[in-house]
């Protein structure tokens, strides 16, 4: 930004002359601009849709719609799913609290802003659209990878005390939650668990949700079908399977790498550049529950908490894009939208 860059060489030149004050009040009036210009919910609004429409040029109509409408919608669909991930981007995951303040602070930039059940319903049907806007950034961002990861994260519906009355995502029985463990907190909690595939670099290739009973290892299972090929994936013992690891192998060319128990015969140690490549996707894990507050649900239905879900992991793939337009690292999410 110019503005950075001016008030950066003011505090460089004049730091021996001036008062300490000074430089404070100068750093406070960039960190307004930063701030500013991350949470202009208007220029990022119009930042995604550029992208949103870019992607689908050729299959979307006059109105930027996918679908054809008896009557032309007030928000077409390339804008509802730009919406979708601003608030997501912006960390506003309740649309009733996006839906105030674009009333109290934004109404004259959105004079067409439909109400939030008509949105909430529409996004829902855009939902395979979303997910081709995800995998199509991120076959971008993945090109030339030949190096892959997994793991998965608890997804929490409700708290254990509420599982017998609660009535969230109980459509029917084949997708309704259930009880699971979680190694990592080494607690019981009632949900789902959602699988992510990435790549050493953090970009997300595929994911999965599942119930929380289903051990990570099934997934391996549909890993072959996601597209992935000629490549190493690395995960944690979860995911230790000699039968999985041969299938894998020998039907798509993906060699599994984990680490091995210590009591199994001709044990070795984990190589210690696996072990640092891991580390990627537990800090993107900690990146979306932090910055996009994955594990908070408003979800009632099963599709509701999908498509939320895969939104929030688009967010995290569009910022990443941007960053890498604009030659940052590609992790930086949280000063992505600073430019």
């Amino acid at each position: 930004m110019r503005f950075d860059l001016l008030i950066n060489s003011l505090i460089s030149i004049n730091k021996k002359v001036m008062h300490k004050l000074d430089i404070q009040y100068l750093r406070s009036i960039k960190h307004h601009i930063f701030t500013s210009v991350m949470h202009n919910l208007k220029s990022n609004y119009d930042r995604f849709f550029r992208i949103t429409k870019s992607v689908f040029k050729n299959r979307i109509n006059s109105f930027d719609n996918f679908y054809c409408y008896r009557n032309r919608p007030k928000m077409s669909d390339c804008q509802i799913i730009a919406f979708a991930v601003t608030g997501e981007s912006l960390g506003i995951d309740s649309e009733a609290f996006l839906w105030a303040k674009i009333k109290s602070e934004h109404a004259d930039d959105f004079p067409n802003l439909i109400d939030r059940s008509n949105y909430n319903r529409r996004r829902k049907r855009l939902y395979p659209f979303i997910e081709e806007l995800n995998k199509t950034i991120a076959s971008y961002l993945n090109e030339g990878e030949d190096c892959f990861l997994v793991d998965s994260i608890p997804i929490p519906v409700c708290k254990n005390a509420r599982e017998q009355r609660s009535k969230i995502c109980k459509e029917n029985f084949e997708t309704a939650p259930n009880k699971g463990y979680s190694a990592v907190n080494k607690t019981w909690y009632y949900g789902y668990k959602l699988h992510l595939l990435t790549s050493a670099n953090g970009v997300f290739h595929s994911m999965d949700l599942t119930k929380a009973s289903v051990h990570d290892v099934h997934y391996l299972s549909q890993v072959k079908h996601s597209g992935l090929n000629n490549c190493t994936l690395l995960g944690d013992k979860g995911y230790l399977s000699s039968s999985q690891q041969l299938d894998l192998f020998s039907s798509c060319n993906v060699k599994l790498e984990t680490p091995m128990r210590s009591n199994q015969k001709d044990y070795a140690l984990y190589p210690p550049v696996f072990r640092k490549f891991r580390k990627r996707i537990e800090t993107l894990f900690s990146q979306l529950c932090d910055q996009f507050m994955l594990k908070r649900n408003y979800a009632k239905t099963i599709i509701g908490l999908s498509v939320r879900l895969l939104t929030k992991v688009t967010s995290v793939t569009l910022l990443q894009y941007i960053n890498l337009k604009n030659g940052k690292p590609i992790n930086n999410l949280k000063y992505a939208l600073a430019c």
